[in-house]
């Protein structure tokens, strides 16, 4: 059994962490969808630090970037490159933005002030934008959150994604490992100083084109991606013992410890989520890296978790929008809407196989047949 790929040239995938790149998919899914009974208050979140996905989906993407291509690079030119990376990203982007606007007037509700006043004109205009992942100003927001993408907010962190595949190809992959680790430890410098000294103590944001927003989501970009770039060129795979649910466990249970310091000493939570950062998420990742699957269940989940993984993180956000709405309009407590709630959850689940199967893999086998140039070996 082997994970979905486009393309017949592709390299074994490392199976743990497409597991890995699976469960924090369905952690930032269930925190999302229990968001509304925070009531805009993040120490009561659940889930409380699901929202570090996306920094350890930043660090999965360094380190699997540089062990698919960082040794092809005299086979493969840089348009080869970019052309299989949209075509691996692009169609689901796509197909979000698209159930996003589809979605988009069941959402209405005091959460998101200005779905009552947007016109369908508006709404196809931010829809068509956010096919070319361009994003947009606070000026045409149409939800009312300042999003960069409001019709899927998740796809900022594909806008980031783009902006790292485009420095590793003209830069970082050039970089020797000296000069790669200085810019790891500065980007490392930069990521505590930020979630320490801010009002919040957390790394939350970056889906925004606001500066602070901006800055917030280089930060997270910068060090997860080059950290994890460096770790695939210092430290050996090898292969070892099955790794996986010892390293599913941890990345659980670091994002679901509650905040840590309470209102008063919010850089206590600065240092934890920087501790999460820096030295954990790496130690998860290259655990997972030279553990070996070695029976047929646990490749069966890994394999399904890793297809899985980003159709439901890139499509799951326009159902949990409607079920937040929902939650709020009727006033719903905690208790009254997990019925409902697990319901979102497993059909976004259902939704994203969906998508992957009759959507995502037809239109990336074609366009790769249509577009790739298959390595000679």
């Amino acid at each position: 059994m082997t994970s979905a790929s486009s393309y017949s040239d592709s390299k074994k995938h490392l199976l743990i962490l497409d597991g890995l790149r699976g469960v924090a998919a369905v952690m930032v899914l269930i925190m999302h969808t229990f968001e509304p009974y925070a009531g805009g208050d993040f120490h009561k979140m659940f889930v409380n630090h699901g929202y570090l996905t996306v920094d350890f989906f930043f660090m999965l993407s360094g380190y699997v970037m540089a062990h698919a291509y960082d040794d092809r690079w005299d086979r493969m030119t840089v348009t080869d490159f970019l052309k299989r990376r949209l075509i691996r990203l692009h169609p689901l982007i796509i197909l979000g933005m698209t159930i996003g606007a589809l979605l988009f007037y069941f959402q209405e509700s005091s959460l998101f002030p200005k779905i009552a006043g947007t016109s369908i004109e508006q709404l196809l205009l931010i829809m068509f934008v956010g096919y070319t992942l361009i994003p947009v100003p606070p000026s045409m927001d149409i939800r009312g959150w300042n999003e960069m993408h409001p019709l899927n907010g998740p796809a900022w962190s594909l806008f980031f994604e783009y902006l790292a595949n485009i420095l590793h190809v003209f830069i970082l992959r050039k970089l020797p490992n000296l000069i790669l680790a200085a810019l790891v430890f500065l980007a490392a410098a930069a990521t505590v100083h930020l979630v320490t000294t801010n009002t919040s103590g957390d790394l939350i944001g970056g889906w925004s084109t606001e500066p602070e927003q901006l800055r917030i989501g280089f930060t997270r970009l910068l060090f997860p991606y080059m950290a994890g770039m460096l770790l695939r060129r210092v430290v050996d795979i090898k292969s070892g013992r099955n790794t996986f649910l010892l390293t599913a466990i941890m990345l659980i249970a670091v994002l679901s410890i509650p905040r840590v310091g309470g209102y008063d000493k919010v850089w206590m939570n600065g240092l934890y989520e920087s501790f999460i950062i820096i030295l954990v998420f790496p130690l998860i990742i290259w655990l997972g890296a030279i553990g070996q699957v070695k029976d047929s269940l646990s490749e069966k989940i890994c394999t399904f978790l890793g297809d899985i993984s980003y159709p439901l993180y890139i499509t799951h956000f326009p159902f949990v929008y409607v079920y937040s709405a929902w939650a709020v309009n009727n006033k719903k407590t905690f208790m009254e809407g997990v019925p409902l709630a697990i319901l979102v959850i497993v059909g976004s689940v259902f939704v994203a196989l969906a998508a992957l199967k009759l959507y995502d893999l037809p239109v990336r086998r074609a366009l790769a047949r249509r577009f790739v140039r298959v390595e000679r070996q």
